[in-house]
């Protein structure tokens, strides 16, 4: 779940579809050889392949929640092609533009692509705008400012919120 402040709260203050919950990160698990995995794109480390056990640690210890969704019965099959090509983009680095990139990817777009050719996310014009003001997030604003990009209002992403609200999923519980 995310943080108030700095970049997670700016991802949030733009995103949050969920009044009781809120989102800044996003993983798929998987099970392999009775150990479980979470497949992710982090800041540090790129897309990688995580032991749970530290990828939890990771978290909490950073002040997070840990939220669990499965996809619903009908959309399981999407599964295991999703996993595959989740460890085929293993290794790229992290897009810190948050600007779709074939050679990086940032968390949600890593699993939007995992199942993609699945159809169970979608992506959709991104917003930057702070819905209290109806102008763009200053966060935002002076983040691309200095990297000497624009913002990319409307252009095609995804985000954590926006996966996590997918009515394909269903809430399973927390840590």
């Amino acid at each position: 779940m995310a943080k108030e402040t700095g970049l997670s709260g700016a991802i949030n203050n733009v995103t949050q579809k969920q009044k009781e919950a809120s989102f800044d990160h996003i993983g798929i698990a998987e099970k392999e050889n009775n150990r479980w995995y979470v497949l992710h794109a982090a800041p540090k480390g790129g897309s990688q392949k995580q032991d749970l056990a530290s990828f939890l640690k990771d978290q909490l210890n950073d002040g997070q929640k840990v939220v669990i969704y499965r996809l619903k019965p009908e959309y399981q099959k999407s599964v295991t092609p999703a996993l595959k090509k989740a460890e085929s983009m293993l290794g790229k680095p992290y897009n810190f533009n948050y600007i779709l990139d074939e050679n990086s990817y940032y968390c949600s777009d890593y699993i939007e692509r995992a199942f993609r050719e699945n159809g169970i996310f979608k992506l959709e014009p991104m917003t930057f705008i702070d819905p209290k003001t109806g102008k763009t997030n200053e966060f935002w604003t002076e983040f691309y400012k200095k990297k000497n990009l624009e913002v990319p209002e409307g252009k095609p992403g995804c985000n954590p919120n926006g996966l996590a609200a997918s009515e394909k999923l269903e809430r399973i519980g927390e840590f």
